[in-house]
């Protein structure tokens, strides 16, 4: 979470910045919004929670580990998923960790929660086919959650190689999609709110990832000395990235830090000083989409090897205060599978107190894909950085990036649906830990303020509102 620090927790007052009254002028030629709750109804999202093999609250599986906790910000703003015999497929899963942000952030990591899943899988069927109409809204099977025959779902990229871009459009397409419905909705204000997400699909020995915001994936693999190494799968996309910072201020948008916190890039709307937000890329915050931020994915392609162990996907409020190594040493010598997140959580929740006494511990989701066939114990070897850092570890294709340099820091996260576990903070004594690889590490919030503006029918000057 750590979003907001004006009203980050509670729903704006009618004449509040995020609401429909105000926000940036509109266009005298743009349509006017369809009033719609979304293609995603009621019924859909009760039949979704009920498909076997889905998982979204704190539990686990033979293959996955899952666990959430709320801050002390106001309501949990992470959601997660895994969702496993994905497509009808028994060697597939679909992972995720959604983290929110602003007044609906919680709303919002719920909606893509649910959603993009099914676009994916819609997309994948229509670009197997070959058909161009990808904006369509396939009918969901009763049973299974999905439209499609397996058979259209087989990757089998080794002998068909192509079949990697087909995957890559994929998710630029669903990404895509996913976008342009949020801001479709009328009961959820995605104007200075929105969400991170990284995901994957795992289809037998093939990975691949997409990404958008500060979320991060670590996959934890075997050295030469067979050791275990963790592996910064993707990119923190924040604005202090350079080629993120250009594309912003190509957009008109502002990239600074503030003088308080000058290791937190933001960004900033061009004559207004909000909402400085801590992400370069992200679902919603419609805001700032004129401004260069965007929610095109990175993507990320691996071969999984018998050397690769496990994944971890997990929220800013991880990341912000254990290293990558950190949560892999973790989950090695978790006492079991099954609580391999909720280790990752609690080690999190100390280190916050620990590291910043004076804050408010954030949202905190960990999803652990567990990539071996056996539940044995990995081993409580200790991790190393890779020797080469400058080896790609994914294939390259779309945004695809090497290893080399991969750096960040984290933002948000809440929860408040009926259907959504709560898990308040537990009485945690402080364990004896090595601390030395927490320092440096910065505390920042996404979002600071919500933008406000004038309303549409003041039509002189602009005024500036601090």
């Amino acid at each position: 979470m750590g979003s907001c620090l004006a009203g980050e927790s509670r729903s704006p007052h009618p004449t509040s910045p995020s609401s429909p009254n105000f926000g940036v002028k509109k266009r005298k030629n743009a349509k006017k919004k369809t009033s719609r709750s979304s293609s995603f109804s009621l019924h859909k999202e009760e039949h979704l929670h009920r498909i076997p093999g889905r998982m979204f609250l704190n539990g686990s599986s033979e293959v996955a580990s899952l666990f959430t906790q709320q801050g002390k910000k106001g309501t949990n703003q992470d959601a997660m998923i895994v969702w496993e015999n994905f497509g009808s497929r028994k060697d597939t899963v679909f992972c995720g960790v959604f983290d929110g942000h602003g007044p609906y952030g919680h709303m919002v990591a719920k909606r893509v929660r649910d959603s993009l899943p099914l676009k994916l899988n819609a997309n994948w069927e229509v670009n197997t086919r070959g058909s161009n109409d990808v904006s369509r809204e396939a009918p969901v099977n009763e049973e299974t959650g999905f439209t499609s025959d397996p058979a259209l779902l087989d990757l089998e990229i080794d002998k068909n190689p192509e079949k990697l871009q087909v995957l890559e459009d994929l998710f630029l397409k669903a990404f895509k999609l996913m976008d342009r419905e949020l801001r479709m909705y009328t009961n959820i204000d995605c104007f200075c709110s929105g969400s991170t997400a990284v995901t994957l699909i795992k289809q037998g020995q093939n990975l691949i990832i997409g990404n958008i915001g500060d979320s991060r994936a670590v996959l934890c693999t075997r050295d030469e000395s067979n050791s275990l190494v963790a592996v910064q799968l993707t990119v923190d996309l924040k604005p202090n990235l350079p080629a993120e910072a250009e594309r912003i201020r190509k957009s008109r948008g502002r990239v600074f830090a503030l003088q308080e916190e000058p290791d937190v890039t933001r960004v900033w709307l061009p004559n207004n000083d909000s909402p400085g937000l801590a992400m370069a890329r992200a679902f919603g915050d419609f805001c700032l989409k004129d401004f260069g931020l965007i929610s095109i994915p990175d993507i990320f392609y691996r071969d999984l090897t018998e050397d690769d162990q496990f994944v971890v996907m997990a929220s800013d409020g991880i990341w912000d205060v254990l290293t990558n190594n950190d949560v892999v040493n973790i989950v090695a010598s978790a006492e079991s599978r099954s609580c391999a997140a909720r280790a990752v959580v609690e080690s999190a929740v100390r280190a916050w107190k620990h590291k910043y006494p004076t804050s408010k511990v954030d949202d905190c989701a960990v999803v652990c894909l567990f990539l071996t066939l056996h539940p044995n114990p990995i081993s409580t070897a200790s991790t190393t950085d890779p020797v080469d850092k400058n080896e790609p570890v994914l294939k390259p294709g779309g945004t695809i990036r090497a290893s080399e340099g991969l750096v960040g820091e984290g933002t948000d996260a809440d929860d408040d649906l009926v259907d959504d576990e709560l898990y308040e903070d537990p009485a945690i004594g402080e364990d004896e830990i090595d601390w030395s690889a927490l320092e440096g590490v910065s505390r920042g919030n996404t979002l600071l303020t919500l933008p406000q503006f004038e309303p549409e029918e003041q039509t002189t000057g602009e005024k500036k509102t601090n």
